[in-house]
């Protein structure tokens, strides 16, 4: 059976805005986005909202609901009492375009930053080859659907903006770990590029404190914190600070 839902959805652009209520229609086994999408063609037309493929995969209507960094088309009604005020709001990380559209562009300005996969020179395509205890270990992050959820929540760039230029956030530090996980990446040996020690000067691994917020907002449950975050800390301390592990670095060089 359907029922009206109260609603507030922040509305506005870069100059700013607010936020508006609403009565809207909402019926059994919907999510939120079917609401807003409601909302749009009975009420606010010109409501601002970017989604795709409405099935948690493409990651592009993210936004918070009551405060909570979320999919719109992976949170159910049913998880709100009929009487409870649902406040839908932009990613507060990212500056507002218009509505609940945000301009996302400093992840993908990080994803740049992050130095693609360096095979070993003398193999051929064909000629990779893995153990799949190797394929296991970074798997899991390539679930990742970048719908930044991670990123907004990071209170690192959420509540300080000056970091953003330093601090590449737990998206890029996982895919970071994830390369360095790769048996066969050899970006140090074709380049002279220490992965593992980019992480901590380029993309501020050290600013990462470990509080597991990414994780806990992430729709695909990937253990950003646990499987790629806290190993790679492992690996920058290895490097940076282990007499020994810098005594072998040197005599590899030698």
């Amino acid at each position: 059976m359907g029922y009206k839902a109260h609603f507030r959805v922040w509305r506005g652009d870069t100059d700013g805005g607010g936020l508006h209520d609403f009565t809207v229609e909402v019926n059994e086994g919907e999510v939120v986005l079917d609401v807003i999408h409601r909302l749009q063609a009975t009420q606010a037309p010109d409501l601002a909202v970017r989604w795709n493929c409405k099935a948690g995969k493409c990651g592009s209507c993210s936004a918070e609901i009551n405060g909570r960094p979320r999919l719109l088309c992976m949170t159910r009604m049913s998880v709100f009492a009929e009487d409870e005020v649902v406040t839908v709001t932009p990613m507060r990380t990212f500056p507002v375009v218009r509505d609940l559209v945000t301009d996302v562009s400093f992840n993908y300005t990080k994803a740049r930053e992050v130095p693609a996969f360096s095979p070993p020179k003398d193999l051929k395509p064909g000629e990779y080859r893995m153990r799949q205890v190797d394929v296991e270990r970074s798997q899991e992050f390539r679930k990742c659907i970048e719908c930044f959820l991670c990123q907004n929540t990071c209170h690192v760039v959420r509540d300080h903006e000056d970091n953003k230029e330093s601090f590449s956030g737990p998206r890029f530090l996982m895919r970071i770990s994830e390369l360095e996980m790769h048996p066969l990446d050899s970006l140090e040996e074709n380049t002279g590029v220490d992965r593992t020690a980019t992480a901590k000067t380029q993309h501020g691994l050290g600013f990462c404190n470990i509080t597991k917020c990414c994780t806990e907002v992430c729709p695909e449950h990937i253990k950003i914190t646990d499987n790629a975050l806290i190993p790679l800390k492992e690996r920058v301390a290895d490097r940076s600070y282990d007499p020994l592990m810098r005594l072998f670095r040197r005599a590899d060089k030698d």
